[in-house]
C-alpha cells in the first residue's frame, strides 16, 4: 500500500535544489531535472506516440498530447538554456504510434533546437518501438551511460538495471512513473508525480502527460519530492 506523506516545513517552490553525489540538481515542477554543471536537462519517460497507439487500437483518447509535451520541453529548454537533453528511456511508446504525423511534429520541433545535443538511454519500450530516425539526430546509448567529465552520475532507464550501490556514483533512472500520496482534510487523498531519491539510485517522474503513476515505496533516509502544477515540495513519511 502507498504510504501517506506529509509536507516538510521547508515550504514549496517551483523547483527544489538537491546536492547528490557531489552534483547540484534542480528538480523542476515540469518534471525535469536541470543539471547545470553539465548544461544538461534530464527527462524520463516521454512516451511519444502513446495516444496514437491507443487511437490505432480504436481506443478514443485526446489528440494533441505529443504537441503539449513538446511545448513543455520547449519551455524547459528555453528556461535553462541547456546545451544537452538526455531522455532516460521510453522515448517512444510503441512502434504502432510512430506514424508520419508524429515524425513530422518531431522534425519541426527538432528544427527549433538544431544545435542541441540529444541522447536517449534506451528503455524497455524503445526496444520494441525502435530507435528514432537518423534525421532527428538523437543519439541512442546503453544503460550506464555517463558523461566522462562527470562520472559521479550515471543514467539507466530501469532502476533494476542499476549497478549494485557502491557509494562512488549515483544512478538516475525512470521507468517506474513514481507518485507520492498526500493526505488531506476529511480523509481525502491526492496522488501526484514525484522525484524519489535514494542514497545511490534516483527515479524521475514520467514526463509524458498521458502516462500512469505508481506509488513510491520509500525507505528510511530516502527523499521524496512531490510535483504539483506550480511547485515542488519535499515530503516526509508520517
Amino acid at each position: 500500500m502507498a504510504r501517506a506523506v506529509q509536507p516538510s516545513p521547508d515550504g514549496c517552490a517551483r523547483s527544489a535544489a538537491l546536492d547528490w553525489h557531489g552534483q547540484r540538481l534542480e528538480l523542476r515542477c515540469d518534471r525535469t531535472v536541470w543539471w547545470a554543471a553539465a548544461s544538461t536537462l534530464l527527462v524520463a519517460d516521454p512516451h511519444f506516440g502513446k495516444a496514437g497507439t491507443f487511437r490505432a487500437a480504436s481506443v478514443p483518447v485526446p489528440a494533441g498530447v505529443d504537441g503539449d509535451n513538446l511545448a513543455r520541453l520547449d519551455a524547459a529548454l528555453a528556461d535553462t538554456a541547456a546545451r544537452r537533453l538526455v531522455f532516460l528511456g521510453d522515448l517512444f511508446h510503441a512502434r504502432g504510434g510512430v506514424d508520419g504525423a508524429l515524425l513530422t511534429e518531431l522534425a519541426v520541433w527538432r528544427g527549433r533546437h538544431a544545435g542541441l545535443e540529444i541522447l536517449n538511454v534506451r528503455g524497455n519500450h524503445d526496444r520494441h518501438a525502435g530507435d528514432p530516425p537518423a534525421s532527428l539526430q538523437i543519439g541512442c546509448v546503453r544503460a550506464g551511460w555517463c558523461d566522462p567529465a562527470f562520472s559521479a552520475l550515471r543514467f539507466v532507464h530501469d532502476p533494476a538495471e542499476a549497478e549494485a550501490p557502491s557509494g562512488d556514483h549515483g544512478t538516475l533512472t525512470g521507468h517506474l512513473h513514481p507518485a507520492a500520496m498526500l493526505d488531506g482534510p476529511g480523509r481525502s487523498r491526492m496522488r501526484c508525480a514525484c522525484f524519489h531519491f535514494g542514497p545511490d539510485v534516483a527515479v524521475l517522474p514520467a514526463f509524458g502527460a498521458f502516462t500512469g503513476m505508481h506509488p513510491v515505496r520509500a525507505r528510511r533516509g530516502d527523499r521524496v519530492f512531490a510535483v504539483g502544477p506550480d511547485a515542488v515540495v519535499e515530503f516526509i513519511s508520517d
